[in-house]
């Protein structure tokens, strides 16, 4: 800390530099869903380390049949995230968004999206991979509990589409972004963790330590 700096300034500025890469990652709109954790050094320190359980009876399905509208907003997760993380967006209708630009948050690439000839080209990745969250313990959870995480804000992220392939079902441990958004997924991953409850493996809590650290 710098020697003019009283202890609660210090303590804004730091929580203000995380905040600010968090939203750097996403594209944050206002309101709950999209917002960033005041402390995630603190909530890092107080998730709970446990090895992966089993992978029997994962599905893609067992988090529901797609996307959804949570929000009631009458317009479903996908477009709700491409509406978030796009620019340059053309709709057809109220929801359905049919084109825009992505600034890839992943790899640094400037992405363009036209729905019907792009969805490989952009997808939009579970921060806190789905598969990893049954295996985590959200194979005891409700089906309706599952929908709910899998449509969560807060861990949905519009990515190129081979980085989002490469990442898989990795945790922090196995793959990371580019260096210069390691804060805001680090901070991301830690969220929705806290959020569901879930723990994280030793190996993926000195990963997202790290990622931090470049906050």
């Amino acid at each position: 800390m710098p020697w003019h700096q009283s202890p609660v300034t210090a303590r804004l500025t730091a929580v203000a530099a995380v905040t600010s890469s968090c939203l750097a990652l996403t594209a944050c709109s206002a309101g709950n869903a999209d917002s960033a954790p005041a402390d995630p050094h603190g909530q890092l320190a107080h998730l709970r380390i446990a090895a992966p359980g089993s992978s029997a009876g994962y599905s893609r399905a067992r988090f529901g049949t797609g996307w959804v509208d949570t929000d009631h907003n009458h317009c479903d997760t996908r477009n709700d995230i491409l509406a978030r993380d796009l620019t340059n967006l053309r709709r057809r209708g109220q929801c359905t968004v049919t084109a825009g630009t992505l600034h890839d948050r992943y790899t640094g690439k400037t992405l363009t999206f036209r729905r019907g000839s792009a969805s490989a080209l952009v997808q939009i990745d579970h921060i806190y991979p789905l598969h990893r969250m049954w295996v985590m313990g959200a194979a005891q959870w409700s089906l309706a509990q599952r929908e709910k995480a899998a449509n969560d804000r807060r861990n949905l992220l519009a990515v190129d589409g081979s980085a989002n392939e490469a990442k898989g079902d990795q945790g922090p441990a196995e793959w990371m972004p580019q260096r210069e958004e390691r804060c805001g997924y680090a901070t991301r991953y830690i969220t929705v963790a806290t959020a569901y409850r879930l723990p994280i493996t030793t190996a993926d809590k000195t990963a997202l330590g790290r990622m931090l650290a470049t906050c």
